[in-house]
């Protein structure tokens, strides 16, 4: 009698364990996991020679600074344009005939892949600004294909560019202040987040890295 009300408990606890372990273990499992997320980069985390001395010092807190800016249309661009909005930035010019090439293609193809999201932006800087005019970045966009509101390729004062590029975005390994012999020339997409913080750095000219960067705005979306 005793072995058969031991049996009996037994197969009571062993049917409850494994209805735990079916049902409740999954459950556990989901609310302890570590969720993915990626890193907020700010001047310490980056190359010291992509980082401009004034910020280098900077170990939190990072954003990227205002700026006014013109795109393809004429129209003055500024940060109110991404406000509540990702986006993918990179710094290029019209007359670039080997890295800046391969770069629009891909930017071109994040724009298709992310056209119906709302949440998804573009800002090119040309580095040229004095060569690209509003006429020839209008020509150049629709080149490529640009979706107005979307792809925002732009110009503006070189100095103020090339701050931004230094100070804000780490994309340039150029010493300088923006003077007439300075000159950017990157292949660095950098994905920043809606409170203006940078999520990552990309190799524009990889394909490998353009999925890479997908990846990672899914997962930046999925934080927020």
């Amino acid at each position: 009698m005793y072995l058969i009300e031991f049996f009996k408990k037994s197969k009571s606890t062993l049917i409850f364990l494994l209805f735990f372990t079916i049902v409740f273990v999954p459950i556990l499992y989901f609310l302890v996991k570590p969720k993915s997320q990626l890193p907020v980069y700010n001047p310490v985390d980056v190359n010291p020679r992509l980082v401009d001395d004034a910020v280098k010092h900077i170990s939190r807190d990072h954003k990227i600074s205002d700026f006014q800016l013109v795109n393809q249309n004429g129209d003055t661009i500024t940060q109110a344009n991404f406000e509540d909005k990702i986006y993918v930035a990179d710094f290029f010019f019209t007359r670039c005939q080997t890295i800046c090439p391969i770069m629009a293609v891909n930017m071109s193809e994040l724009q298709e892949y992310y056209k119906n999201d709302d949440d998804l932006k573009f800002l090119s800087h040309s580095v040229t600004p004095i060569i690209d005019s509003v006429s020839v970045l209008r020509e150049y966009a629709d080149k490529q294909k640009a979706i107005p509101g979307k792809w925002e390729i732009t110009t503006g004062k070189k100095a103020h560019i090339y701050e931004l590029a230094r100070k804000s975005y780490f994309a340039v390994l150029d010493e300088g202040d923006g003077g007439d012999q300075d000159f950017i020339h990157t292949e660095q997409f950098v994905l920043v987040d809606k409170n203006k913080q940078i999520r990552g750095f990309y190799d524009g000219t990889d394909a490998d890295e353009i999925e890479r960067i997908i990846k990672d705005i899914e997962v930046l979306k999925s934080e927020e």
